[in-house]
């Protein structure tokens, strides 16, 4: 492949398009909240005061220390849960670890505002668990604030690491271990200076990511955190209260939050390089018996963790099927809340299914070319392009919300209210799913075929579709499958975009829970629930039941 860098062929152009449309749809919407948050909002003159009044105000000070509370609090909620769950099942043999994986890819895919109402319908102020327990006379602490986020954060996001961390373990070389054992290490001493060191890298990744989760995310605050004031829902009330006008103070919220996640990323990369350990995979880690009370506890903590975490799905569920009067559950089951939804909120279900798909088809196309470049193309360009596409990873949906509003609400692009806004919005956030998942598919394959092709006659372009494209074919429909399944969860920046014809599910499964519309809520995250796991099932089933097409 080396031979054809530097020659003009159908790829050059490939590149040219592809940076065509990160400048369009990332660069220029993002570069327009950098210029608006250094405006003043009156005069429109350069000015820091927006950035004064971020590090001056008490308020502002505040979003952003609860920011990196929950932040940090998520993380280290998840890495706790996540670590342990998967040294249990990974270094014993756990019962049922197939139900277990099965759990935990329910918690991994059900949308993070589902929990947050789940525990309320749970644990919230009338919740059925805590009216349950206080006629036993037992008291719970509220479920509202800083606490309640963290705890939905930590039960949400640990099948991230679960699945990052487990794979790691089952790669460590089963002969460091043993050496050290035959020196005489003891089993907690090998766990802290041989295995925890080797995996060091998995767990920084899975640190990040859940980290990244856990400041983005806008619902779980709006609906648990009740008082609790982050970067995201302050960004997010900010541009609210400035529609029409410079959204100034939305743009530097936005940017300082951004600024947080780039902080971290550079952070985890500098400690990865500086600790990179490599195994041959010859010998794998083999399973130990859990036996005796050790292994009943085993089996209880693995269970009870994957249980909780699977919890607000399946309460979801269940509470879809109890009769209501109007807001208030009655004794009984009936499809009350189906009828209401095949009623009166179809319309959000067809806008779902509408956006994902015409979105999802986008990636696949302009995910596969990129990808290929990335993998196929290693030159300055291209290298700056997989690089920029880490952007998408670390900005919230509201900020790219309020990015794309703030530059598509006028001509030469004025396409503000319409589905098409929201199209745009999900293709470039769920981009890099695709062509991550293309160019380590494209990396296990080598060249040598394409390269034939090619001598033989056919073009790069008709080489890549006859011999390339079918032979990584797995690799594209699990990104694509991914980058569906959380294009159907999309909450953050539809919430920012959307009009009333063009509300999505997760927009009205918000509105349902804000305005106490409880069985409705549940009915509609019962039905985006079914289509996410039919899709995560599909990319299990095309992928070959590879863990990695969910990370």
């Amino acid at each position: 492949m080396r031979a054809r860098f530097g020659r003009i062929d159908i790829w050059t152009g490939v590149l040219a398009l592809a940076w065509a449309v990160i400048i369009l749809l990332l660069i220029w919407p993002l570069s327009t909240i950098l210029f608006a948050s250094f405006r003043d909002n009156d005069t429109g003159a350069f000015s820091l005061g927006n950035y004064v009044d971020v590090f001056m105000l008490r308020s502002y000070r505040r979003a952003i220390g609860n920011t990196l509370l929950v932040g940090f609090g998520g993380m280290a909620g998840s890495l706790m849960l996540g670590v342990s769950l998967a040294f249990l099942v990974t270094r014993y043999r756990v019962r049922g670890r197939a139900l277990i994986q099965t759990l935990a890819v329910v918690a991994l895919v059900s949308p993070p505002f589902i929990g947050a109402y789940a525990w309320i319908v749970l644990f919230g102020a009338n919740g059925v668990a805590r009216n349950a327990l206080a006629s036993f006379g037992v008291s719970l602490p509220s479920i509202y604030g800083a606490t309640g986020v963290i705890l939905v954060f930590s039960f949400k996001f640990f099948p991230h690491v679960f699945l990052i961390v487990s794979g790691a373990l089952a790669a460590v070389n089963r002969s460091v271990e043993e050496a050290a054992e035959s020196l005489g290490v003891s089993p907690m001493r090998r766990l802290l200076t041989i295995t925890l060191p080797l995996i060091t890298p998995s767990i920084s990744a899975a640190a990040l990511l859940t980290f990244v989760l856990s400041i983005a995310d806008f619902g779980t605050p709006r609906l648990i955190g009740r008082d609790l004031s982050v970067l995201a829902t302050e960004a997010f009330v900010q541009f609210g209260s400035e529609m029409g006008g410079n959204p100034g103070m939305a743009s530097t919220l936005s940017l300082v939050l951004i600024a947080i996640s780039m902080t971290l990323v550079a952070l985890q990369r500098r400690a990865t390089r500086r600790n990179v350990y490599a195994g041959n995979l010859l010998r794998r880690p083999e399973p130990k018996p859990a036996i005796g009370w050790r292994g009943v506890a085993m089996h209880i903590a693995a269970y009870a963790i994957v249980l909780v975490g699977a919890t607000p799905a399946i309460t979801a569920v269940i509470f879809s099927f109890r009769r209501t009067s109007g807001p208030v559950f009655q004794p009984g089951f009936s499809l009350q809340s189906y009828e209401r939804v095949i009623a009166t909120v179809s319309t959000p279900i067809w806008n779902t299914l509408v956006y994902s798909a015409a979105s999802v088809i986008t990636i696949v196309v302009i995910g596969t070319l990129i990808g290929y470049l990335v993998a196929r193309r290693p030159q300055p360009a291209t290298a700056a392009l997989d690089g920029v596409l880490m952007i998408p990873y670390v900005v919230p949906g509201v900020v790219m919300g309020i990015a794309f509003i703030a530059q598509f609400n006028a001509p030469p692009v004025a396409i503000t209210g319409t589905g098409l806004i929201i199209i745009l919005a999900i293709f470039i956030r769920r981009l890099p799913y695709s062509v991550r998942s293309v160019a380590a598919a494209l990396k296990q394959l080598s060249a040598n075929l394409e390269d034939a092709a090619i001598s033989l006659g056919l073009s790069p372009g008709r080489a890549f579709l006859k011999v390339t494209a079918p032979l990584i074919a797995p690799g594209i429909m699990a990104g694509a499958l991914m980058s569906l399944v959380t294009a159907m969860n999309e909450l953050s920046s539809s919430l920012v975009l959307y009009v009333g014809g063009t509300a999505t599910m997760p927009v009205r499964i918000y509105l349902a829970v804000l305005d106490g519309e409880y069985g409705l809520a549940s009915a509609l995250a019962s039905i985006l629930l079914l289509l996410t796991m039919m899709a995560v099932g599909a990319a299990f089933a095309l992928s070959g039941r590879r863990r990695e097409v969910l990370l």
